[in-house]
């Protein structure tokens, strides 16, 4: 199938290549923006040949089928003033145009503006997008100040609404650990993403624990941009892609602030508040939010802090520099899994009441931006994750009751270190621009595990009985990652374009310390070093102004887990010949807006898994049930991704009296199989984490100052292990059945207040996304019932 794909895409190429007409026509794009912000839904035309588009969402554009020769651009957009400008273009040529709108101070005051011009909370990047490209690949960019729902909370199933095929875990009511995935990948704490803030690494360790104990509070967020799988040159050699938390800018005035509170169901509190400003020179930002609750389920209770702070330096017109520095720290009380009786006869009992889960995270980041040269662009990003994230309870199976006695205590200290250096360079062959993208990326990553005895209190006490030599294992996780990578768009003809790129990566992991069975001691040490090159293709056509066909190839490397290599778990076991993991990506779609009423990206995809790690059930000697961890075989994921949105009353031209009144799908279909296995039992059986269908709709009305929306969210069945067990007498293993979650959310702003209120599972499912094998369970992790909220901030 994808061979006629790709010869399908050549002869596109060859076609719109030799075409005389188009080989002539020129094109400019850029970015609409007031101030900082971009101006979304601006009308971009050139007055002389009467051809025009509408920016997206974050004021880029896109205008071609330009003819050469002089031409007046006009700018406009409601609440701003026009803008003109004269230009004269050459055959072929395509010219960054970026236009700043000044506010209209006549109608800045209108009660339209507000829904004309923050009505989106989806948008897609650019080709060239900062020191980055995303030419010919699937993207997303979530814009969070118009998105509905409880924010406070991190909610993640209302943030990725209307990204197709984003599988949700939903792991504690506060939106601490934030847990996706797509394409039929597992989903948990994020660990398939490369995952950033601001374009740094804040995971665990990008390497050996790619895990994210910390997701940034929305209120920080000015928007979420995800990449599939067609990161890996870029960014990064994971599956999954790329999610790339992005933090509020500084405000443009000396000095603004912003509050916000929010009371919710279950004792949830949150209180967030921020202050920044801009003079001169210098820019600031800073943050501090807090969030406790005491959960619906007993033994539940959460609290955690966030600090945030950002100093900025525009030293000349050139260069530029920043400081930044994240803090987090949180203690969750955990109420153990649930075996399927269990949950069956009554989902909010707690079995666990001394299970407690602490994590500190800080990170710094120092980040310098070089404007060379009109066309050159040095991007600098130094960083370093200094954390910890400890666990102590029982971890014996939900069956097996706690009668108290020692606890399982695991310890696990990070630090790490990384730059990453970037150079953006637009040249142009025979007057049609291409732009190029290398860079080089130097990290060191050090994690310290150790795992005895706890105490045997009932308090949140993490410290060894034994500190000087726990009883379980010992061990530090050094590792070393180099790598280079480049990627260059060509523009082809005005109209299409071809970006090829490389990465070649070297990666040393190591393994040092000891483990204990029974009283024998074991010491291990063990070294890896490995040096690839990944490579891939992106083409992209765009077909009208505003609709772009585009595919992608993209090979990804996944490094075996620190998890993978010494746990000790009475659940679960891991293979000693454990080994990476290679693939690729590949899809095809059709994407873009039509008119000012409808925005939708359609694709479909193959993704390769070679040597997949997964989990199977097995018995030991005394017939004890265990979870093996092994590679298990091949594995294809082959899918579609769809989403549409649609504004009824902007196609009726009546939304500046009317309002907007929106409906959107997003939906996505995965057939994951595992292939080419040498154990027959998993051979042909589904991939575990992998529904065959995500689908979210909902209906959304917005006029002046008021917004409401009601989605409702569809998951089907999944597999917990590779045999596709269905159920267990335990809890760990079995299905995870098809849930469906309706959210309701409205919210009213005037002048400097926003009152928001929602209802979350209004219809009250009662189901859950998880089975766990450790800590948080083992066993079923229950999601919240019905639950309401209530949301005010303030502007100073």
């Amino acid at each position: 199938m994808w061979n006629r794909y790709a010869r399908l895409l050549f002869l596109l190429a060859a076609c719109t290549a030799a075409s005389p007409g188009r080989a002539q026509q020129a094109g400019i794009g850029g970015q609409v923006r007031c101030g900082d912000a971009g101006v979304a839904h601006a009308h971009v035309g050139s007055e002389t040949s009467r051809t025009g588009t509408v920016s997206q969402a974050d004021g880029n554009y896109r205008l071609d089928g330009l003819a050469e020769g002089d031409h007046v651009i006009r700018v406009s957009a409601v609440g701003y003033k026009t803008a003109r400008q004269q230009i004269t273009l050459h055959a072929g040529q395509q010219l960054v145009l970026n236009v700043e709108l000044l506010a209209d101070t006549s109608y800045i005051r209108t009660v339209e503006i507000q829904s004309q011009k923050n009505r989106d909370d989806m948008g897609r990047m650019d080709d060239v997008d900062g020191p980055a490209i995303y030419a010919g690949k699937k993207n997303e960019v979530i814009l969070i100040d118009n998105i509905q729902g409880n924010t406070a909370a991190n909610t993640a199933r209302q943030l990725f609404a209307k990204v197709p095929g984003m599988h949700i875990q939903e792991n504690d009511a506060g939106g601490i650990q934030m847990s996706v995935s797509a394409r039929g990948l597992n989903p948990s704490r994020m660990l398939e993403f490369n995952v950033r803030q601001n374009g740094y690494d804040i995971a665990a360790d990008a390497l050996g624990y790619p895990e994210s104990y910390y997701t940034p509070p929305a209120f920080l967020l000015q928007k979420i941009e995800v990449v599939r799988g067609a990161a890996s040159l870029q960014y990064g050699p994971q599956f999954g892609g790329l999610i790339n938390f992005v933090l509020k800018d500084a405000p443009r005035k000396p000095v603004q602030g912003e509050i916000q509170a929010t009371c919710g169901s279950f004792g949830f509190v949150a209180l967030n508040a921020g202050l920044g400003g801009s003079k001169g020179k210098f820019d600031y930002y800073a943050y501090a939010g807090k969030r406790r609750g005491d959960g619906w389920r007993g033994h539940t209770a959460f609290d955690i802090t966030n600090a945030f702070a950002r100093f900025g330096w525009q030293v000349s017109k050139k260069v530029k520099i920043a400081l930044e520095y994240t803090g987090m720290l949180y203690t969750m009380r955990q109420p153990g899994g649930l075996t399927d009786a269990q949950f069956e006869a009554d989902a909010r009992q707690s079995l666990r009441d001394r299970n407690w889960f602490s994590s500190a995270w800080q990170v710094a980041a120092n980040t310098v931006d070089w404007q060379i040269g009109k066309n050159t662009r040095l991007n600098v990003r130094n960083f370093a994750v200094v954390a910890h994230r400890y666990s102590v309870g029982n971890l014996n199976p939900v069956t097996e009751p706690d009668t108290g006695g020692y606890r399982n205590l695991q310890k696990d200290r990070y630090l790490n270190f990384g730059s990453e250096i970037r150079l953006m360079h637009g040249y142009a062959i025979k007057k049609t621009k291409h732009t190029l993208l290398t860079g080089i990326r130097i990290y060191r990553g050090n994690t310290h595990r150790m795992q005895g005895l706890g105490s045997n209190g009932s308090g949140a006490d993490f410290g060894f009985v034994h500190p000087g030599q726990p009883e379980d294992s010992d061990f530090r996780f050094p590792s070393w990652n180099g790598a280079w990578f480049a990627e260059n768009v060509f523009n082809v003809t005005s109209r299409f374009s071809v970006t090829p790129g490389i990465r070649a990566e070297f990666i040393e992991t190591t393994s040092d310390g000891y483990y204990m069975t029974g009283a024998a001691r074991t010491d291990e040490h063990k070294n890896s070093r490995r040096a690839f090159v990944l490579a891939g293709i992106g083409l992209a056509c765009r077909v009208t102004g505003g609709t772009q066909l585009y595919a992608n190839f993209s090979q990804n490397y996944s490094a075996v887990n620190f998890n993978d290599i010494r746990v000790n778990n009475p659940n679960l076991r891991v293979d000693p010949d454990i080994h990476d993991v290679k693939g690729y990506n590949a899809d095809f779609g059709y994407r873009g807006r039509a008119g000012n009423c409808l925005m939708f990206d359609v694709s479909a995809y193959y993704l390769r898994y070679n040597g997949r790690i997964g989990t199977i059930t097995k018995y030991d000697e005394q017939f004890t049930l265990f979870q093996y961890r092994t590679n298990l075989a091949d594995s294809r994921n082959i899918g579609a991704e769809a989403y549409a949105e649609f504004d009824l009353l902007a196609a009726l031209h009546a939304e500046k009296k009317a309002g907007n009144l929106g409906f959107f799908i997003s939906a996505a279909y995965t057939d994951a199989r595992y292939v080419h296995s040498d154990n027959k039992s998993v051979e042909g059986k589904r991939v575990e984490l992998a529904p065959a269908y995500i689908a979210r709709c909902g209906v959304s009305y917005r006029i002046r100052g008021f917004a409401a929306q009601l989605q409702y969210a569809r998951t089907a069945m999944q597999y917990t292990d590779a045999k596709n067990t269905v159920a267990s007498a335990s809890g760990i293993t079995g299905i995870i059945p098809a849930y469906g979650v309706a959210d309701l959310s409205a919210s009213y702003e005037f002048k400097r207040l926003k009152l928001s209120a929602g209802c979350n599972n209004l219809l009250d499912a009662k189901y859950f996304t998880r089975r766990a094998n450790g800590y948080p369970g083992p066993g079923i992790l229950p999601s919240d019932p019905r639950n309401v909220y209530v949301t005010l901030a303030v502007k100073l």
